[in-house]
């Protein structure tokens, strides 16, 4: 089942499906514009469209409908409610993915900071591992796994691995 649905079933969006997800998305961009906030990207839109797709190829379906993309926007937005849930149970989108101290966020923001800069000097925005490890060493940021963070930070869209070891700078 699951493998004729991957080798024949291609769904594609429909128009009610497209406004929809589409809606969705921009209303998560206008809302999380803070600049310590996490960014909502266009990954985030190209994952509401692949979980649709998924969901319409599950049923065999060649048109992803409405109801399909309200399900998966439901799955998005109970993914934010996990993630950015504060003490009292609402909803703080300041709250960063690297942990709810506001020390490390600050460190993360500065680190970032940093890495915007000297792309600005070097006019170049691609940065090794050993590179960023130096300037968060020259910050006097401790982490207490750096590889974590470059992952958190690729994961948010901040840095985009492009390569073993090899990071581009996102430019927002």
């Amino acid at each position: 089942y699951v493998a004729y649905a991957r080798k024949y079933v291609h769904p594609k969006l429909s128009p009610a499906a497209t406004q929809k997800l589409k809606q969705f998305y921009l209303e998560l961009r206008q809302g999380h514009r803070a600049v310590d906030s996490t960014p909502i990207t266009t990954r985030q839109l190209e994952a509401l469209v692949r979980l649709a797709e998924a969901r319409a190829r599950a049923e065999l379906r060649e048109v992803v409908t409405e109801s399909d993309a309200d399900n998966v926007i439901e799955i998005m937005k109970y993914s934010l409610f996990q993630t950015y849930e504060d003490e009292e149970g609402m909803m703080d989108f300041g709250r960063s993915q690297m942990g709810t101290g506001t020390s490390r966020a600050s460190d993360m923001k500065r680190f970032v900071e940093r890495l915007h800069k000297i792309s600005e000097e070097t006019y170049n925005n691609m940065f090794t591992y050993d590179m960023l490890l130096r300037t968060a060493t020259e910050m006097n940021l401790r982490f207490s796994s750096f590889q974590d963070v470059i992952d958190k930070l690729n994961n948010q869209s901040y840095l985009l691995k492009k390569g073993p070891r090899s990071y581009q700078l996102a430019t927002f």
